[in-house]
């Protein structure tokens, strides 16, 4: 496999959309971690995030079976750089704080799309 800067290259060469993100694979740290204690705190920060144009998506994950929680999320940032989304991570309180340990990677959107519907009156939404 070539390094990862060829294969955005390689990518946008192509005329894909090429566009970098950063995957954040987020998990309780043990079984006693205290989620709930500190979810307002990370929901603050999430909306800090959002709102500077960082945050792009987060929430949880089921089990494999898509029927039950299991306590671990997603969350993709938009940041300049590698160090900058680790920092962005590293920055979430359940992170500092060690209720929750975390992956980062990488992640080139290159394929896809989608809709988005906003019904102002209403609060409805559409997402496809």
């Amino acid at each position: 496999m070539p390094a990862w800067n060829d294969y955005k290259k390689i990518a946008k060469d192509r005329g894909a959309l090429a566009l970098e993100l950063y995957a954040v694979s987020t998990s309780p740290a043990g079984p006693d971690a205290d989620l709930p204690g500190n979810l307002p705190d990370h929901l603050a920060y999430q909306a800090r995030l959002e709102s500077d144009g960082k945050l792009a998506f987060a929430g949880p994950v089921s089990d494999e079976t898509g029927e039950h929680m299991t306590g671990e999320g997603l969350i993709i940032y938009r940041a300049a750089s590698l160090e900058e989304a680790k920092a962005l991570a590293d920055g979430d309180p359940m992170h500092a704080r060690g209720v929750r340990r975390y992956t980062i990677r990488r992640w080139l959107i290159n394929e896809g799309s989608f809709t988005l519907s906003v019904g102002l009156s209403g609060g409805r939404t559409d997402f496809r």
